[in-house]
């Protein structure tokens, strides 16, 4: 028997493609019989100062355009539930996505705490995991 006469299955891809962007990857198996054990979710501020610098001003500018704002009290409340979150020794993912999502809607009316908002959730988007 040649070597052209046999057939050849198509080749599996067991690969990760991961590209663009800055990306924190936990566990992961990939190919046959390969395993991912984990166990609690926990993570650390990748930037803290530069997330601390955010932090501070979001509050400058909040309390700059306070009375342009819907809800200044949610708001500030908002703001204040972030900042105890992410100095706690073991974040919730799920707890600073909703202080996230929240002081994004709530500050939508005023131009610099949009963008302001944006760069600190850009800052701590790295201590999500996927999906959140």
């Amino acid at each position: 028997m040649r070597d052209d006469d046999r057939r050849q299955d198509p080749p599996v891809n067991n690969g990760l493609m991961i590209s663009g962007g800055t990306h924190y990857v936990g566990n992961q198996a990939v190919g046959p019989g390969a395993q991912a054990i984990s166990g609690p979710v926990s993570f650390q501020l990748q930037d803290p100062e530069r997330t601390t610098e955010l932090l501070v001003r979001v509050e400058r500018l909040l309390q700059a355009h306070l009375a342009e704002l819907a809800d200044p009290a949610s708001t500030t409340r908002e703001l204040r539930r972030l900042r105890e979150e992410l100095g706690e020794p073991q974040p919730q993912p799920t707890v600073i996505q909703r202080a996230l999502t929240r002081l994004n809607d709530f500050v939508q009316p005023v131009t610099p705490l949009v963008v302001a908002v944006g760069e600190l959730t850009r800052s701590v988007q790295g201590l999500l995991p996927p999906g959140h």
